[in-house]
């Protein structure tokens, strides 16, 4: 297994360029690459209402290295103070992923949508060929405090489309439930070769995860608790993306809830 640390010279493009290869045999590559995030490696803003880390290049923070893992662009994490917000702004051509994780967050889109989603809650917006949306703290008080994720489409200008679930909690436990698929047969649709799941793990819980075919890449973050992902130690926060292979292990070191955000590598 390739390991490949921030200061690695464009990891990912290695990447792809490794599964691409052929060996002397003409049997292609198999070797599995890795690449790690730390929690601490992550940009950083506080705006006083808006307190954000950035895993991937955004707004004023910009690292060569950290453009994009595959089809996934954007990766907030983000605590909003009470009765704060995202004025009306527009996005176009960009599947725009929300995870409450607490609090709630309330939603405002051109397409005639006005919502509140919460803890438990996933949505998603596809911009497409273009929308006009705001999202503020439901709460006047309290915090609200989500995961914000774009991912590029498969296809340009699409029509505008809003959809949000609730997820069942209890089939997370010791589980990865799918929230966000391709055909919207579980979870939310994404019009992408995209798959997320949510688990909340046991301590000392194993699985493997396998990958949608050739050319899919993972990014797994934990969100709280200590995992084990791909052989790649990780706490809360740190994330790894993985790629060039069949499948990968995972292994709860202590009680965890873990994100798995499963892409192409090209599109």
């Amino acid at each position: 297994m390739n390991v490949f640390s921030l200061s690695s010279i464009s990891a990912l493009a290695l990447g792809v360029l490794l599964s691409s290869c052929s060996s002397a045999t003409g049997q292609p590559a198999t070797t599995m690459n890795t690449v790690f995030h730390p929690s601490d490696s992550r940009g950083h803003a506080d705006h006083g209402w808006l307190d954000t880390y950035h895993s991937f290049s955004f707004a004023s923070w910009h690292h060569a290295e950290r453009m994009h893992f595959g089809s996934l662009r954007v990766l907030n994490d983000d605590a909003v103070t009470g009765g704060a917000g995202f004025g009306t702004h527009p996005h176009d051509n960009m599947e725009i992923v929300s995870i409450p994780l607490s609090g709630d967050l309330e939603h405002q889109d051109s397409m005639g949508n006005k919502t509140v989603i919460k803890e438990g809650d996933v949505q998603i917006m596809s911009a497409g060929t273009g929308v006009m949306h705001s999202e503020k703290n439901h709460s006047a008080s309290a915090d609200v405090r989500f995961l914000q994720i774009w991912v590029f489409p498969s296809e340009r200008d699409l029509t505008p489309t809003y959809d949000q679930i609730s997820m069942d909690l209890a089939a997370q436990r010791d589980n990865l439930q799918c929230v966000v698929s391709p055909d919207g047969k579980e979870g939310v649709r994404i019009h992408q070769d995209a798959w997320f799941h949510v688990g909340q793990l046991s301590a000392g819980w194993k699985s493997s995860y396998a990958l949608h075919g050739e050319g899919q890449g993972v990014y797994a973050m934990i969100l709280e608790g200590e995992a084990t992902v791909a052989g790649q130690k990780l706490g809360r926060r740190d994330a790894v993306g993985v790629w060039n292979t069949e499948s990968f292990d995972i292994e709860a070191g202590q009680n965890a809830r873990i994100l798995l955000i499963e892409v192409p590598m090209q599109w």
